[in-house]
């Protein structure tokens, strides 16, 4: 889950890295083979002999400016989605904080220590921040990326498929029950 977790942060850093590089080299004012670069050697100037040739301009037809396409991004079924895999999460992390201080409580050998509830929270709202991001670029139009409109159709995929892994992890730390050999003093 968290291999998952860190590929697609780092998809979304190449992305933004990346981004800027590939629209920089689709510029239209670098296209070979436009005329304005030549050198004109039949000028009558004899100041300059090589004086650049100035053509008329020619009277074009008004061509209908393309408006940009809004698309709202955070619209009810990205709150939606999100709020679940928020929940989940709050499921899955109160559960086994809960699990884990029951097992020091008990003297469970294994756990050393109870984490910091403001550390755990910390850590889990960046993991949550990093997945939000992840699905608003998802959902958010690029007119540089290919395939965009297609990739834009499954944001929610990501959502849909780790809120239900989070729940099934907090029912599994739900369930935990007390080791049936005793109190943890009888196994030391």
């Amino acid at each position: 889950m968290s291999t998952v977790r860190l590929f697609l942060v780092m998809l979304l850093v190449v992305l933004l890295v990346l981004a800027p590089a590939f629209a920089e080299s689709h510029r239209s004012e670098d296209v070979p083979g436009e005329p304005g670069g030549e050198i004109n050697s039949t000028s009558g100037n004899s100041a300059s002999p090589y004086a650049p040739a100035f053509v008329a301009p020619v009277a074009l037809p008004d061509a209908p400016t393309r408006q940009p396409v809004r698309v709202k991004v955070i619209d009810k079924k990205f709150i939606v989605a999100m709020a679940a895999l928020g929940g989940a999460e709050s499921l899955r992390l109160t559960t086994h904080q809960l699990v884990l201080v029951h097992e020091y409580d008990a003297g469970a050998p294994w756990v050393r220590s109870v984490p910091a509830n403001r550390r755990l929270v910390s850590e889990y709202g960046g993991i949550y921040a990093a997945e939000l991001l992840v699905v608003y670029e998802l959902k958010k139009p690029h007119s540089w990326l290919p395939g965009d409109k297609i990739i834009r159709k499954f944001w929610w995929a990501y959502p849909a498929a780790m809120a239900p892994v989070h729940i099934m992890n907090g029912v599994r730390s739900i369930r935990t029950q007390a080791s049936s050999l005793g109190p943890a003093s009888e196994c030391q």
